[in-house]
């Protein structure tokens, strides 16, 4: 294939800071960072190609091709059909190494994810010495030079493991290519400027969201004197009618030019939730009978995990297919350029979809850009109000990390405690009913309302613009400019019966926490209002949608939320009478394995017992500092563990709150070299103050498990002065002047 200008630009500039590194001592990293759709991996390709080619030395170069998912299976087909002819280098599987090296000229591709941990297949010692480690060695002692290519390096986070790995690779250079990269320490950088790659017609000029929604609503309503709500158009209804339309005009306009390209439309819908009815079975109703599109007649893909439709030659230009289906993120790398349009149906909130989402229709199909603006434009249709872009890290929506117990980890078998759950402490029984009546009365519910709502709006994005999918933003600017990557309007659209229903569901739903939201507890708050609504005023319909409606009004919403948070509280309180008891754990170690999700960043911690140490995003200042403290006692200290807050899983002490038995769980539990164990807890400020009961409850723990012949410590810890200090007494003061009784960490 023809190379585009900018490509030859980045593999020129690759090729000129590669070499220059060569003659420098030590290992050394180049960031290569290019826009999503820019052809990164025939960049890297064609790089390599003439890295080894055209040489004015005799070095000899192995590599080492590390990706995401199943990413590294796409790069090497990908590679192998782009050196098909020339042979310029050899893709290779780990299990292709039969002579347990990586040859001259020969890259190893590896899926990142399964050799970034401490015990797998790769790694281990075994009787043959098939391992990466030994590979590497042979490699390298037949003089060969590695270079490192770590793909979409956004995903491999810089924890222990991770780095261990790299300095088992020993690359000479490692190249980290991702069109958001993350390192900022690196020797060399290669960017490619997205403004080149529009201007060569590659991708897309923009992403357009809801155009004309504002509108064409407008004129419908200048149009439509009255109709009923029945026999409305829905907003699934409307945002498909608009999308599919825009598609067929897309089609019209690309048969103009002479081209057989079949624009695709995907159709992002949301994941199954407990009491909240399923949306595909709407929308593939929605697209047979107001659009003839089904996959009996070939013009609807299916991809989902359990089915798998029509997916043949969708990625070909001229592909029957018209509309495919997905719910979360398509494969890392999946490439259809002749995707056009994508339909966003999400929790009737805002939502955040990630960069590799919008990239599916970034690309332009016949590479390059045609008279009708609109056939250079990624359009998103969707139902709701705003939306925001983050990166794929790990997972679209839910991102689960994995942390495992290092192998140095010796038993500590500490005594612990735990909340014993009971059932209905985590769904709603009847007696909830009872409750919500209770707390209507107490915050006077029926006076706070208004009972006379007609309609519920929703508001619906209009006329947005984002010029760079590459970059992360929280919200859709309210004001369009000149100088804005991202900017929209919004505009209300009433709902019908059928929608609000679903949006009362929502919101029922919404409002469980700390409940399961499972079906019964959804029912319980459901007949709670129901009941209220229908003795307190009588023109109300036990269960109809103008007392949804009256919830759901925006000036009455709150009070409901008040009234359900009060009768959570009234429940909880019943409920838990008599029936308060913690389990006790004569042997608690700390868990061989805990997953996290993406409230948690991977942090560098050398002396995490976990590894990789997970901090969440809200740790406090004082948690974040002593970490770093932590760190720095590795003559002390040989291990740390940040504990956490969950039943029998994490460590917890006995404490007496308001005459009632409480867990306790502590913050840190520290292992240290002379066979003592720290157990503190980090506090500032208002928090230090409020510590008694649990101070003390800590520091007799301590005393009785001393008394048994262990060798604990620790208390309250915090941090004055840039020195820490912890409160081991048995009555717990704080007095920010006056630390005399508190030790010095």
């Amino acid at each position: 294939m023809e190379l585009r200008q900018y490509q030859k630009e980045a593999i020129a500039e690759l090729k000129l800071k590669a070499n220059k590194l060569l003659d420098i001592q030590g290992n050394k990293t180049i960031v290569f960072e290019a826009p999503t759709g820019s052809g990164k991996t025939i960049i890297m390709a064609d790089f390599l190609k003439d890295f080894i080619e055209n040489r004015d030395d005799e070095r000899q170069f192995s590599f080492i091709w590390t990706a995401p998912r199943q990413l590294h299976i796409q790069s090497k087909e990908k590679l192998e059909k782009y050196y098909f002819d020339n042979k310029a280098l050899m893709c290779s599987f780990f299990e292709d190494l039969t002579d347990k090296r990586i040859g001259e000229s020969e890259i190893l591709f590896l899926n990142w994810e399964s050799i970034n941990k401490t015990d797998n297949i790769f790694i281990r010692d075994n009787e043959t010495d098939f391992n990466l480690s030994n590979i590497i060695n042979n490699t390298v002692n037949e003089g060969r030079v590695i270079i490192l290519v770590v793909d979409e390096s956004h995903f491999a986070a810089k924890t222990e493991t991770s780095l261990e790995l790299i300095q088992m690779f020993q690359p000479k250079i490692s190249i980290e290519v991702s069109a958001t990269p993350h390192i900022i320490n690196e020797d060399e950088k290669v960017k490619v400027y997205r403004e080149k790659v529009i201007e060569e017609g590659v991708i897309k000029k923009r992403i357009a969201i809801n155009p004309g929604f504002k509108n064409i609503i407008e004129q419908q309503k200048a149009n439509k004197v009255d109709i009923s709500s029945n026999a409305s158009e829905s907003t699934n209804e409307f945002v498909l009618k608009i999308a599919i339309e825009k598609r067929n005009e897309l089609q019209k306009a690309f048969k103009t030019t002479g081209s057989n390209v079949n624009p695709l439309m995907l159709i992002q819908l949301p994941d199954k939730k407990q009491g909240i009815e399923d949306i595909q079975d709407e929308v593939i109703q929605i697209l047979k009978e107001k659009h003839s599109i089904t996959v009996e007649n070939g013009k609807l893909a299916i991809y989902l995990s359990e089915n798998k439709t029509n997916l043949e030659n969708i990625t070909r230009n001229d592909s029957e297919v018209e509309v495919m289906i997905f719910k979360q993120a398509i494969a890392l790398g999946w490439d259809c350029p002749r995707a056009s349009i994508l339909v966003l149906f999400r929790d009737w909130k805002s939502i955040t979809f990630s960069i590799q989402t919008v990239g599916r229709i970034l690309r332009m199909p016949e590479l390059k850009h045609y008279e009708n603006d609109e056939m250079n434009t990624g359009i998103v249709y969707t139902n709701l109000s705003d939306i925001s872009i983050q990166e794929d890290v790990a997972g679209s929506y839910l991102t689960i990390n994995y942390a495992n117990r290092k192998a140095i980890y010796q038993s500590i078998s500490l005594r612990s405690v735990h909340s014993k759950r009971f059932r209905e402490e985590t769904r709603l029984s009847p007696h909830f009913i009872r409750g919500f009546l209770s707390a209507a009365k107490e915050l006077d519910l029926k006076n706070n309302i208004n009972i006379n709502t007609l309609e519920i709006k929703s508001l619906l994005i209009s006329d947005g613009i984002i010029t760079n999918p590459d970059r992360e933003f929280k919200h859709i600017a309210e004001e369009k400019g000149v100088y804005n990557e991202h900017s929209g309007e919004t505009f209300q659209m009433t709902q019908t019966e059928e929608e609000v229903q679903v949006l009362f569901d929502l919101f029922i739903r919404d409002s469980l926490s700390p409940f399961a939201p499972e079906k019964r507890s959804i029912g319980r708050v459901k007949e709670a209002i129901y009941r209220f609504l229908s003795h307190e005023f009588s023109k109300f319909e036990y269960g109809g949608v103008n007392g949804q409606m009256v919830v759901l009004f925006p000036k009455n919403k709150q009070h409901f939320i008040n009234v359900i948070n009060r009768a959570k509280e009234i429940y909880t309180a019943n409920v838990g009478k008599g029936k308060k008891e913690l389990v006790v754990d004569e042997q608690w170690e700390v868990p061989s394995s805990v997953n996290y999700n993406n409230n948690f960043t991977s942090k560098e911690a050398k002396l995490s017992i976990l590894d990789p140490f997970y901090e969440a995003n809200i740790a406090s200042g004082p948690e974040k500092e002593f970490v770093k403290y932590l760190d720095s006692k590795s003559a002390d200290i040989e291990w740390w563990f940040k504990n956490g807050q969950r039943d029998g899983t994490y460590f917890a002490v006995l404490y007496i709150q308001n005459n009632q038995e409480e867990p306790f769980y502590v913050d840190w539990i520290v292992k240290f070299k002379d066979g003592r164990i720290g157990l503190f807890d980090t506090k500032e400020g208002i928090t230090a103050e409020t510590a008694k009961s649990k101070a003390e409850g800590l520091a007799k723990y301590i005393k009785e498990e001393n008394a048994k012949g262990r060798k604990l410590f620790g208390g309250i810890v915090i941090k004055k002065d840039s020195s820490w200090r912890y409160n081991d007494q048995d009555t717990y003061e704080y007095n920010e002047t006056d630390l005399t009784n508190w030790n010095y960490f």
